[in-house]
C-alpha cells in the first residue's frame, strides 16, 4: 500500500463547522492522523447541520460527515484544568494544532502559540479566523457570507440587474480551509528540516482576495473597477453561458481559431467577416450583439448535441449541469471522486481531494467519528487509569 505524504504527522484539530474542518480533512486525506478535539456533550455544531434531520439528531449531520471522515473524536473541556492538562499531554506528542476560534481565545485559555510551542518547539500552530489575528476587523465574528460580501465576491457575482449575489456554496470558508491546509503542509517541511515550528495566521478575507487574482490585478494595475457580468467571461467573447434549443451551454471561444471553428459549426461563416466581430477586441466591444447571433444559431439543437459537436471541433464547451448530474456523470464515477465508507449507522458517501497521485487515489481512512469515540483510548494512551478517567468524566473535563 502506498504511504501518503503526511503519514506519521499528528494533527490536533480544535476547529468547528467548515473552514477549519475542511483544512484538516485535506490533511487527513494526505495521511495525517487527525484528532478532532470537541466540546463534551455538544461537539462540533456541524454534527447537527445538513439536509437529513434524522442524521443531525444522531450527531452525524451531512455537513459534519462531508469534512470529518478519517478523523478521531476526543472530547475535552479546555476551560477545565484537567481538560487543559490532557490537551497539553496531547500537544507534547503532536506536530500540528489547528484552531478557528476568534483571535485571542486560545491565549486566554493559556493554550496559545507561546504556551504550546514551549511544550513542543517543533509545533506548527495554525489559527484560522475571518480577518486575521490583528487589524481593525480582527475581533469581528465572521461567517462565509459576511466574508464573501466584504471581499467583493458578491459585488461581481450575478448580472448588473441581480448583483450583488452570494456564490452558491461557502466559497470563502472553503478557500480559507484550502489556504490553511497549504500553509500547514508548507510549515511542516520547514519544521522537519529545522526542528522549529511556526505560527500561521490564516485570514478568510485575505484567502478569498488572493484567489481573485485577475480581478484584483485589473484594479491594482490597470485601474479597472470590476463589475458583475452575469455568465459572461470578462476577458473574451463569445465566452460564457448561452441558450440552446434545450438547456444552457458554456462556450469558451477565447482564441481566434476557436471562434472560427464555432462559426463553422453554427453555420454562420458571416460572423467571421462581420466588422463587429472580426477580431477579439471587436467581439468584446460588441458582446451583446454577438450573443444574439450565436444563440439564434444554437436554438436549432439541444445543449448535449452542441456540446458533442463543438468539443469534437476543438471548441471548449460544456453543458450547465446540476450537482446530481455531474456527480453521476461517467467521468466523475470512473475517476473515483466519490468514495463509500461503511459506518455504524450505514454508508457514508464522501468526496476526496481534487487531485490524484500517480500511484494512489487518496480517500478517507475511515468514516466520520461518533462524538467522543476515541476519548477513552487516548486517555489510556496518555497514562490515565480507569479511576482517573471516571473522575474526569464525572467532572465534565472530558
Amino acid at each position: 500500500m502506498t504511504t501518503l505524504p503526511l503519514h506519521g504527522v499528528r494533527v490536533l484539530d480544535l476547529t468547528n463547522v467548515l473552514a477549519g474542518p475542511f483544512a484538516t480533512y485535506q490533511l487527513a486525506l494526505m495521511g495525517a492522523e487527525v484528532i478532532k478535539i470537541e466540546q463534551p456533550v455538544r461537539g462540533d455544531l456541524a454534527r447537527r447541520l445538513g439536509a437529513d434531520p434524522e442524521a443531525a439528531k444522531r450527531n452525524m449531520g451531512a455537513s459534519f460527515v462531508a469534512v470529518n471522515a478519517g478523523k478521531q473524536s476526543v472530547t475535552l473541556d479546555l476551560k477545565h484544568p484537567r481538560g487543559k492538562e490532557v490537551f497539553k499531554r496531547l500537544v507534547s506528542e503532536a506536530d500540528v494544532v489547528v484552531e478557528n476560534f476568534r483571535p485571542g481565545v486560545m491565549d486566554r485559555l493559556g493554550l496559545g502559540w507561546e504556551a504550546l510551542s514551549a511544550i513542543r518547539p517543533s509545533l506548527v500552530f495554525c489559527a484560522i479566523s475571518g480577518f486575521g489575528k490583528d487589524g481593525p476587523l480582527a475581533n469581528r465574528p465572521a461567517y462565509d457570507q459576511i466574508v464573501q460580501g466584504m471581499a467583493g465576491v458578491m459585488s461581481i457575482t450575478g448580472s448588473a440587474e441581480s448583483a450583488p449575489l452570494r456564490v452558491g456554496f461557502p466559497v470563502s470558508d472553503t478557500v480559507g480551509g484550502l489556504t490553511a491546509a497549504f500553509a500547514v503542509a508548507s510549515a511542516l517541511v520547514g519544521a522537519r528540516a529545522t526542528g522549529q515550528g511556526r505560527f500561521l495566521d490564516v485570514s478568510m478575507l485575505e484567502s478569498t482576495l488572493a484567489t481573485m487574482g485577475w480581478i484584483v490585478s485589473n484594479f491594482l494595475n490597470a485601474g479597472v473597477v470590476p463589475t458583475p457580468m452575469g455568465n459572461d467571461n470578462f476577458s473574451a467573447a463569445p465566452s460564457g453561458a448561452f441558450r440552446t434549443g434545450d438547456g444552457l451551454i458554456n462556450i469558451a471561444a477565447n482564441e481566434d481559431k476557436q471562434y472560427a471553428a464555432l462559426c463553422e459549426q453554427l453555420g454562420r461563416p458571416d460572423l467571421l467577416t462581420d466588422p463587429r466581430f472580426s477580431d477579439r477586441h471587436a467581439r468584446k466591444a460588441n458582446r451583446a450583439a454577438l450573443t444574439v447571433e450565436v444563440e439564434s444559431a444554437l436554438a436549432a439543437k439541444d445543449a448535449a448535441t452542441w456540446e458533442s459537436l463543438l468539443v469534437t471541433a476543438g471548441v471548449p464547451a460544456g453543458q450547465v449541469m446540476t450537482v446530481p448530474a455531474i456527480i453521476n456523470h461517467a467521468h466523475v464515477r470512473d475517476r473515483g471522486f466519490v468514495t463509500e465508507i461503511e459506518a455504524p449507522e450505514g454508508v457514508q458517501r464522501l468526496t476526496r481531494c481534487g487531485f490524484r497521485f500517480g500511484d494512489a487515489n487518496p480517500a478517507p481512512a475511515g468514516p466520520a467519528p461518533a462524538l467522543s469515540a476515541q476519548t477513552a483510548d487516548w486517555l489510556r494512551r496518555l497514562g490515565y487509569d480507569e479511576a482517573a478517567i471516571a473522575t474526569m468524566r464525572d467532572e465534565g473535563a472530558v
